[in-house]
């Protein structure tokens, strides 16, 4: 008999328990080598620095490595040279914008908007990275056919800039049911609309997993419809957003699957907020979405 889903997860992530930073799951190492995973290589890997606030980030960092984690997402330009020590990246960093609510919807922003992300980009550029994080904003009464249009001009004004220095503006699809009340990019739809307005491949959407499970769920079929505005993925369990595990009801494994044989060549970051160990927890689900 074929196991049940929830078993097939707890036998996935008991099997990640047995493992150890440096025990089993390292390859083999002279003495001045750091432990590395066995990771089959078709996921790059990252992790948000924001669920993780409490370790130091050089502690994170040295973790991090040793997992195979290649990124740390949502950091900013005072981070990056701690990040560059490691030999990581930032996948997705911020340091532009106004926050979640204020955003392209919102044309009173705009000027504010395109001057932020017009100094942000050379610092991109110099640091080796290549996207930026951006916000929708909230509805505040609008809607969405003019909140769409109002995003397109605002981010149109930023794509020559965006392209002159290889950035890609990504940006986020989050939930307005739990986590953020009245938040106008909360459908893939949507955010694929707004794509298509802007016209230009450096204008690209986050796909988070957690957010969009809460706010529409069919996740691997409208990963397939809608992968080529995707350009980043976030983690996340649903409810309560916390581990990867048996608790939760999103199966992980097929997701990543189904986001590898898109072609996917960008990173998936883990975004959840643990209730265990934190570093235990970032590890099983390193593995976990390693498919």
């Amino acid at each position: 008999m074929n196991p049940s889903r929830r078993t097939a997860l707890k036998t996935l992530t008991g099997s990640a328990l047995t493992l150890s930073l440096t025990g089993t799951f390292a390859t083999a190492m002279t003495p001045t080598e750091t432990a590395a995973p066995l990771l089959k290589g078709r996921i790059n890997h990252s992790v948000c620095r924001w669920c993780y606030s409490k370790i130091p980030l050089d502690d994170l960092c040295k973790a991090a490595k040793e997992m195979g984690i290649k990124s740390i997402d949502l950091t900013g330009p005072d981070e990056w040279p701690t990040l560059k020590k490691y030999g990581l990246t930032s996948a997705l960093p911020q340091g532009a914008g106004k926050g979640i609510n204020d955003g392209f919807n919102d044309p009173k922003f705009h000027d504010e908007l395109v001057a932020s992300y017009e100094a942000i980009f050379p610092k991109l550029k110099e640091a080796g990275m290549t996207t930026v994080i951006c916000f929708s904003g909230n509805r505040r009464g609008m809607s969405d056919e003019q909140g769409a249009a109002n995003c397109a001009v605002g981010l149109k004004r930023l794509m020559p800039s965006a392209e002159k220095y290889g950035i890609t503006m990504i940006m986020e699809l989050l939930n307005s049911k739990v986590d953020h009340k009245d938040y106008m990019c909360d459908h893939t739809a949507w955010g694929a609309d707004l794509c298509k307005r802007v016209g230009s491949n450096n204008f690209k959407l986050l796909y988070d997993i957690y957010h969009m499970q809460i706010m529409e769920g069919d996740i691997i079929r409208t990963i397939r419809q809608y992968q080529q505005y995707i350009g980043h993925y976030h983690t996340g369990g649903n409810p309560g957003r916390n581990e990867l595990d048996e608790t939760q009801e999103i199966y992980y494994p097929a997701v990543m699957k189904a986001i590898v044989d898109t072609g996917f060549k960008g990173y998936v970051a883990q975004e959840f907020i643990p209730k265990r160990d934190p570093l235990t927890s970032l590890k099983e689900a390193v593995l976990l979405c390693d498919v």
